[in-house]
């Protein structure tokens, strides 16, 4: 059975269709690459994941779960992490209690303050933040927000992260350091699914591709087909652009 399962998923705001009927299966320890262009309908479709949003029609289960209903705390005690486009840490506390705060409201809380800080001084190791743990948050560079995004969702220790942009605004060096911090996070028997904009490194750290325009999925697949996919290819570059064989990547 999938880890996670949808089916007909479709949000709609009003009149909008924002995600128009759209199948989602993500197995045990995938890397999953969302794309799409801007309003594709990435970001609902990670909110109905995370309890964020609620279905307007189709189902939604994780681990034999049903989501329907729950709100995003609920979800998230089931395993399901996110981070956020826009970081969003605790600004007047430091990185270390940033990271703490969720091991003290998950499934499996840690007994304590102390054991708390503890487990966050090995989050922030992971994920080379450690010699910054006293900084304040509102002190950290983009690329370490961006780290500490993921440190509180691995606080949760969770078996799905759902990774929303998470090098945007990074250098190239900087997303090829995300990169391989993924892919140890991935080593670690967690599921991603990494939504971006930065084909380069979706491309390079999924297994496989979905590729949503207009709400709807029109692709999915190993990088290097969907990448070919003449439907992909019109999202991305337009029917004018006269790029038959071109690739987006």
């Amino acid at each position: 059975m999938a880890l996670l399962d949808g089916h007909g998923l479709t949000k709609c705001f009003g009149r909008l269709v924002a995600v128009d009927h759209v199948d989602l299966t993500i197995e045990s320890e995938e890397i999953v690459g969302l794309i799409g262009p801007n309003g594709a309908g990435k970001s609902t479709l990670v909110n109905l994941v995370t309890g964020l949003e609620q279905l307007t029609e189709g189902t939604l289960v994780f681990d034999g779960h049903l989501l329907a209903g729950l709100g995003a705390p609920a979800v998230a005690r089931l395993g399901v992490a996110r981070t956020f486009q826009i970081a969003q840490p605790f600004r007047g506390m430091t990185a270390r209690q940033n990271v703490a705060v969720p091991t003290l409201f998950r499934t499996a809380p840690t007994e304590g303050v102390r054991a708390a800080l503890r487990e966050a001084d090995e989050v922030l190791e992971l994920v080379g933040l450690g010699d910054k743990r006293e900084r304040s948050a509102q002190t950290l560079t983009t690329a370490d927000l961006r780290r500490l995004e993921l440190a509180k969702a691995l606080a949760l220790r969770p078996r799905l992260i759902l990774l929303d942009e998470v090098m945007a605004g990074l250098t190239p060096a900087e997303v090829d350091g995300a990169m391989v911090l993924l892919r140890e996070v991935n080593r670690r028997h967690i599921t991603l699914v990494v939504i971006e904009h930065v084909l380069r490194a979706v491309m390079g750290l999924s297994h496989r591709v979905l590729v949503m325009h207009h709400g709807r999925k029109i692709a999915e697949g190993p990088p290097g087909r969907v990448t070919t996919d003449p439907a992909v290819i019109e999202a991305y570059l337009g029917a004018s652009s006269g790029a038959g064989s071109r690739t987006v990547a």
